[in-house]
């Protein structure tokens, strides 16, 4: 009797543990399903957006998935022992229980490289302007870039021959995309502010199955890695959908609070030259505004803000960025002025603390500073990158020449502390160097 009293209890043993596993196995295969932690969210396509709302494009270098962090909002990234010793799972983590997990923890599959996702605008006069920035990008990158380039037809064929060339570097791919704004008013979304620039606020509903979207103007330089910008993603709380930098740092010297007819973000506005966006939130979320008692999502916002405020708004898109944001600081995360490190911040003086203390990591050269001789640091900036090629030797010895250059500047007030324009540049590169040759 006890033989077959052992016999059932080591039968139903056996049955409870295949149950397991297979309650496992199909837990697996349904969060697979949905998406996973690379799925791609999806957004309801804008009407003026012909086909899939995606642009033609051509990619170079390695090519790879596109980075995804739509699950970021509601999934803890401890293990899930930490958070859940009694096999109960809280609504904020993701995935199997810690028995599952430590039973089948083997057959967790890798998940591939991210890639940044990066986007910029150029219209008329900007190509050389635009090459500099991606090279800056790739220069000191560590993680795989999308670029997503939105262009005058005139400059794709321009853009493919130069990003063509560095294919060899096979660190990036790229999409080119033609300018596309909603038909109704077409004309007058391209003229806001400089030609094409209004064409960022579009980019949630073009660009439907990018989650997260790292935006820049032409006239930046990045002098550290894009990657430690991306990664303020994740500082993000669960209300924040993008992130940008003060318009001010010194109130009386601000526009915003001196001048603006329009209701505008914080003590003194934000500049939207870089804007980090979760755009799967940016495309969930209902808006807060002062045209109607409803919210309203991003794609129903923009055109009534246009027609509410087109006779006081001076800086186009970004103010009706600020006007937004005002009614909704809850979703913005404010990041400091050395991520975009503009002329403002140090013409009358030095005014950016953070950038004293760590150098500058974006440098932002606004009203055409790149090419006049108003503010010879940043120009002298620009030149370096511009004229630098992609070799280790090249990059290592640019420094020492630049520091000269920055000497010459020193008449004015942006010069008199040039050190901080080099000062993260120098350990960038060092970090660069000090990288395994696959990896620079």
């Amino acid at each position: 009797m006890r033989r077959y009293l052992r016999v059932v209890v080591l039968c139903l043993a056996c049955g409870f543990c295949s149950l397991l596993y297979a309650f496992s196995q199909l837990a697996v295969s349904l969060e697979e399903g949905a998406g996973g932690v690379g799925g791609k969210p999806q957004a309801a396509a804008a009407s003026w957006l012909g086909g899939d709302g995606r642009g033609a494009g051509r990619g170079v270098g390695s090519a790879g998935p596109a980075a995804h962090h739509g699950r970021s909002d509601r999934c803890k990234e401890f293990s899930l022992c930490y958070w859940n010793p009694y096999w109960m799972l809280p609504s904020d983590v993701c995935g199997m229980n810690c028995f599952w997990e430590a039973a089948f923890r083997y057959g967790v599959k890798m998940q591939p490289t991210e890639r940044v996702h990066l986007a910029v605008v150029a219209c008329g006069e900007r190509l050389e302007e635009t090459v500099t920035m991606l090279k800056s990008a790739l220069i000191f990158s560590i993680k795989p870039l999308q670029f997503h380039i939105f262009a005058e037809d005139q400059l794709h064929d321009s853009f493919k021959g130069i990003l063509d060339s560095w294919s060899f570097l096979q660190t990036f791919t790229y999409s080119l995309y033609p300018i596309t704004f909603p038909s109704e008013n077409a004309a007058e979304w391209k003229k806001l502010f400089k030609p094409c620039a209004s064409q960022r606020l579009f980019l949630p509903l073009i660009l439907k199955e990018v989650d997260s979207l790292l935006y820049v103007d032409t006239d930046i330089l990045f002098l550290r890695p894009v990657d430690d910008i991306w990664s303020l993603l994740k500082k993000f709380n669960s209300t924040q959908i993008a992130a940008m930098a003060p318009e001010h740092e010194e109130p009386r010297i601000g526009w915003y609070n001196r001048f603006a007819r329009h209701p505008y973000y914080g003590k003194t506005g934000v500049n939207s030259g870089v804007m980090l966006m979760n755009m799967t939130r940016m495309r969930r979320k209902y808006f807060k505004n002062d045209m109607t008692t409803a919210r309203l999502r991003w794609g129903d916002i923009l055109m009534p803000l246009l027609k509410k405020y087109k006779l006081n708004i001076t800086w186009g898109d970004q103010d009706l960025l600020n006007i937004i944001f005002f009614h909704n600081p809850e979703s913005l995360f404010v990041f400091p002025c050395q991520w975009n490190y503009r002329p403002d911040h140090c013409i009358y003086g030095s005014n950016c603390q953070e950038a004293e203390e760590e150098g500058i990591f974006i440098l932002h050269g606004n009203r055409g500073v790149y090419h006049d001789d108003k503010q010879p640091a940043f120009r002298a900036i620009y030149e370096a990158l511009r004229n630098c090629s992609f070799e280790d030797d090249n990059i290592h010895s640019l420094l020492k020449p630049l520091e000269l250059e920055l000497q010459k500047t020193v008449h004015t007030y942006c010069g008199k502390i040039y050190k901080i324009f080099i000062k993260q540049l120098t350990k960038s590169i060092q970090d660069r160097y000090d990288r395994p040759p696959k990896e620079r």
